[in-house]
């Protein structure tokens, strides 16, 4: 069983849905073999971790139980886990996180920070392992409607800083705490931008995950006078782009659907760096 990678530069988290309704490619890796295929297809284009859901997030996205959202993941975790691939289990219910990880996931991603189930932090702490901590404030069917903020970056940073805090509470090392801002999680379009430029702003130094791939306020960035919103697939191009000035400013890694598309970003920016360093 793989451990979390660690490396001198920003990693790649591929995107495995194993669900019928994910907004990107809801369906297609439904059936655990080929979630199996797709994650090794992940790994062999440059995913450093791959990131098993269960349960799609999308707005309007109708709740999973947690029986048959485990009951869809494990398989495919313990599987990838087998084959050496570092797997992280993409749920906000405990006794997934709990399966999955007995299953062989190193990492928990929990797009609600905690907030959804009362036991995750506890859990977690249990289980040893590292946690995302998104930015989150309602489950799909509401979070659109609370995309209302003041100032997007302080408001996010103390939201984050609490669940921070409470983790802590439970027993979680804050050290093992990686901080998501949850682009599209109750920010519809441009309140994403702000927190994307100002990543050190409400970060605090600690980890970042950036999940913009594919994302609705990259298509609404993107679409052009005259014509419908670029589907989700036709967004990749804009995801690189972000993949690249997240990389650039920092971030620990970029989760997105095509991982040879980041990873050749990364390389990119990571040779641009080292130029950069060698011309001091």
């Amino acid at each position: 069983m793989a451990g979390l990678p660690r490396a001198d530069r920003c990693l790649v988290m591929g995107v495995l849905n194993v669900t019928p309704d994910s907004f990107s490619d809801g369906g297609r890796f439904l059936d655990a073999d080929a979630a199996i295929a797709q994650g090794l297809a992940l790994v062999a284009g440059g995913a450093d971790i791959v990131d098993v859901g269960g349960e799609s997030t999308r707005p309007g996205a109708e709740p999973v139980a947690p029986a048959e959202e485990a009951r869809r993941v494990v398989p495919v975790v313990r599987a990838l886990a087998a084959h050496g691939v570092a797997v992280s289990i993409d749920t906000m219910h405990a006794v997934t996180a709990r399966a999955a990880v007995e299953a062989g996931a190193v990492l928990v991603n929990d797009v609600s920070g905690g907030l959804a189930d009362p036991d995750m932090g506890a859990t977690v702490a249990a289980l040893d392992v590292e946690f995302v901590a998104m930015h989150w404030r309602a489950h799909s069917p509401l979070m659109d409607a609370l995309d209302a903020y003041a100032d997007v970056v302080v408001e996010v940073r103390d939201e984050l800083a609490a669940r921070v805090g409470a983790l802590a509470a439970a027993g979680v090392d804050p050290d093992r705490i990686i901080l998501d801002p949850g682009l599209g999680f109750s920010k519809v379009t441009e309140s994403n931008w702000p927190l994307l430029a100002r990543m050190g702003e409400w970060s605090g130094g600690a980890r970042v995950l950036v999940g913009a791939s594919r994302k609705r306020f990259l298509g609404a960035a993107i679409a052009r006078a005259g014509h419908d919103e670029p589907a989700p697939d036709q967004r990749d191009h804009a995801t690189t782009a972000v993949t690249t000035l997240a990389a650039q400013a920092g971030a620990w890694a970029v989760r997105v659907h095509n991982a040879t598309a980041a990873r050749d970003a990364i390389a990119v920016v990571s040779a641009w760096q080292a130029a950069t360093e060698t011309e001091r």
